[in-house]
């Protein structure tokens, strides 16, 4: 009997903080099937289909405007409300989008990682990039906001920080992807977990400047202004309204601070994902 050279031999990571990116490249065709599934399933069987990437932002806003910006009279800075919300909603949805479909990664793909192998960061990777799908198209309503308010005659600036928005747009998805695998890693233990996500990320929206600006918070409650500041949320889309609008609190101290706690979390999310990636089949 000839003795067969295999082409591929799957071992046990060596280390904690191996991506194998080279690998995840040779799977590049699956994280595309992966991408297509999700958004595909996203409207499958539904009356208004990929409308519903543009009601979402638009209801969000519209109950915004009247409940926070009229009844509640919060300060938006000088732009108009309606421009103001749709700034903070887009981003915003981008990161928690990330963040709480990754979490539940592990327990949503069980059946299929303990039948097949493929590099499991595929996974949460197909997650992020699904979801810049839905970012993009809410974009493109954020941008028509803009040209609406532009061509009436409502006075913003686009600022050079616009620069920075492939940038923080990676931010947004690192944040999102890193806190996301930590949360994941955990509910493999911890069920309980995948039920208090949803609730904490609504939570923490309020916590950040998407239905304030930052400047209001230091103006009017001064000793609770750090909490605020000290979320990397708050620094992203700050400077994301500072890009587009010409409003908001941005400095390079904040971004650098952003910056730093979302590599941290990354590292973390990369280090817990590898750990319990070998054996989490047994657990969920």
């Amino acid at each position: 009997m000839n003795n067969v050279t295999p082409n591929w031999i799957i071992e046990p990571k060596s280390s904690l903080i191996d991506l194998k990116l080279k690998e995840v490249w040779e799977y590049r065709d699956l994280l595309g099937l992966l991408v297509r599934r999700d958004f595909v399933s996203f409207y499958k069987q539904t009356i208004l289909g990929p409308l519903w990437f543009f009601i979402q932002p638009l209801f969000t806003t519209i109950i915004f405007t009247f409940i926070f910006g009229n009844l509640a009279g919060i300060s938006t800075d000088g732009l108009p409300k309606p421009l103001f919300y749709m700034a903070g909603i887009t981003a915003w949805n981008y990161f928690a989008d990330c963040l709480t479909k990754t979490s539940t990664v592990f327990k949503d793909n069980a059946n299929i990682f303990g039948k097949v192998y493929f590099p499991r960061l595929i996974m949460p990777l197909s997650i992020v990039v699904s979801n810049l799908v839905r970012f993009g198209v809410q974009m493109i309503l954020f941008i028509a906001f803009m040209c609406y308010y532009y061509f009436t005659g409502t006075h913003f600036q686009i600022s050079w920080a616009i620069l920075l928005f492939p940038y923080i747009l990676i931010l947004m998805a690192l944040l999102g992807l890193g806190t996301g695998m930590i949360i994941s890693a955990m509910t493999t233990k911890y069920r309980d977990l995948a039920f208090l996500v949803g609730f904490g990320v609504q939570l923490l929206m309020y916590a950040t400047t998407v239905i304030y600006p930052l400047s209001e918070v230091e103006k009017k409650y001064p000793s609770y202004s750090w909490a605020i500041e000290y979320n990397p949320m708050t620094s992203i889309i700050e400077t994301f309204r500072y890009g587009f609008l010409g409003e908001g609190s941005f400095n390079w101290e904040s971004l650098g601070y952003a910056s730093g706690v979302t590599f941290i979390l990354l590292l973390i999310g990369i280090v817990v994902f590898n750990k319990v990636e070998k054996n989490f089949v047994d657990t969920v």
